[in-house]
């Protein structure tokens, strides 16, 4: 029986009165030389928020930046720009999330591959999550890591094989840090279906689940999720707020409490999207994936964590902190993801780069995967940065999601046949 979802679009309009337009606003990606100071001085009187390249408001050197151009300063901004090399990303920004706004029909019930076709509404993830329980459910069960700074529970799916939940070395996956990567919340999910609907006929999938239990947290931080679905599709921190400013969020991501303090790999600025937060661990969403991940590699161990991030097809390793600083297990970690960055290539010919995050993307401090390797001393660590390199950016069309998932999937599959 099928069943239509909540749409992105319905969802939206119930609060359009305070919704952000982005209709008729560019996105572009504009190159880098050794001199910065042309492009931020253009980033700063225009006040354009950035998507990739110029951490805390700052371009990257012999790089590039891909940043957002409102339709009010399209003619400033490429009158400004008119002796740089730009590259339009998505010509009107607002057709492009209006594109991925409307849910077609998906089988609840069934919890099927027709889930994968598009983008849904917060409340739809959660009934895909119980669904897949109630089709597994021998073998796996919702958990809650704890609530969010609005009071939304952090769910995840954990299942597990023959010998039995809870015996197992772990393995954590968290989705949805950063609230405007819907990518991420979709190829999470992708994993725990492939894995869950396969258990009973592939030897391989069996042997997986039967060796590890599964943490997979879709959405990790629900609030600034359900944002980007109602008000702010572009919004990336998590909805705090501030207690010295009116500005809103912390990046989760910023906010770990190990190499919080060190500075350049965040902001101190409550209104900037990296703000690392007053005090390390200060947001509501860390403390609680803090806790959890800490209870569950005390009690079972943790073999494997991954943060999975969009976009720039990047399988990176610790450490961000520090560009300088190797990690202990840093040659063991680089050999695997490089192993799956040949894997995930060797799908559909996605190229993914891997290394080091400092070195590999840029600096990060209170980073998660810095924080688990070091502090929670997981075996394995990883960040994962999904498709694609620019071309549509956080607004990724929801014809790859599946192929994202599948590739994705590839990737992991290298490193459940060769951790040790």
């Amino acid at each position: 029986m099928k069943f239509r979802s909540v749409t992105l679009l319905a969802l939206a309009s119930v609060v359009s009165a305070a919704k952000v337009s982005y209709n008729g606003a560019k996105a572009f990606r504009i190159p880098v030389g050794e001199d910065v100071t042309p492009l931020m001085d253009v980033i700063q009187k225009l006040d354009l928020p950035i998507w990739k390249g110029a951490p805390n408001g700052i371009p990257i050197a012999n790089s590039h930046v891909d940043l957002v151009v409102p339709a009010k300063s399209v003619k400033e901004f490429q009158k400004m720009t008119s002796s740089m090399v730009t590259e339009v990303m998505h010509e009107d920004l607002g057709a492009a999330i209006d594109a991925e706004g409307t849910a077609p029909e998906f089988s609840i019930a069934a919890a099927d591959l027709s889930w994968f076709n598009a983008y849904h509404a917060y409340a739809d993830h959660l009934t895909f999550l119980n669904d897949l329980v109630a089709l597994n459910s021998t073998r796996s069960e919702i958990v809650v890591a704890g609530n969010s700074n609005a009071g939304r529970p952090i769910t995840g799916i954990h299942f597990w094989g023959a010998s039995g939940k809870g015996v197992k070395p772990a393995i954590i996956l968290h989705g949805t840090v950063h609230a405007r990567e819907w990518i991420t919340t979709m190829t999470t999910e992708y994993l725990a279906y492939y894995l869950l609907q396969n258990y009973g006929s592939s030897a391989e999938i069996k042997g997986f689940v039967d060796k590890y239990d599964f943490y997979i947290f879709p959405v990790v931080n629900p609030d600034g999720f359900v944002y980007t679905q109602t008000t702010n599709r572009l919004w990336r921190k998590n909805r705090q707020t501030v207690s010295t400013s009116t500005c809103v969020g912390r990046d989760v991501n910023r906010n770990w409490p190990y190499q919080w303090a060190v500075p350049g790999g965040a902001s101190t600025n409550p209104c900037d999207e990296t703000f690392k937060g007053l005090a390390a661990g200060d947001a509501t969403e860390n403390q609680v994936l803090v806790a959890y991940t800490n209870k569950v590699a005390a009690a079972q161990g943790l073999q494997l964590y991954i943060d999975v991030h969009s976009y720039s097809q990047l399988f990176m390793t610790p450490y961000g902190y520090s560009c300088t600083a190797v990690a202990p297990n840093s040659a063991t970690l680089n050999t695997l993801a490089r192993g799956v960055a040949s894997a995930i290539r060797a799908v559909y010919g996605t190229t993914y780069t891997s290394g080091p995050i400092c070195s590999t993307i840029y600096q990060a401090t209170g980073s998660a995967v810095d924080y688990v390797n070091d502090v929670t001393k997981a075996k394995y660590t990883f960040t994962i940065e999904l498709r694609d390199t620019g071309t549509n950016g956080f607004v990724l069309p929801a014809s790859q999601i599946l192929p994202t998932g599948v590739e994705t999937y590839a990737g992991f599959r290298y490193l459940l046949l060769n951790m040790v």
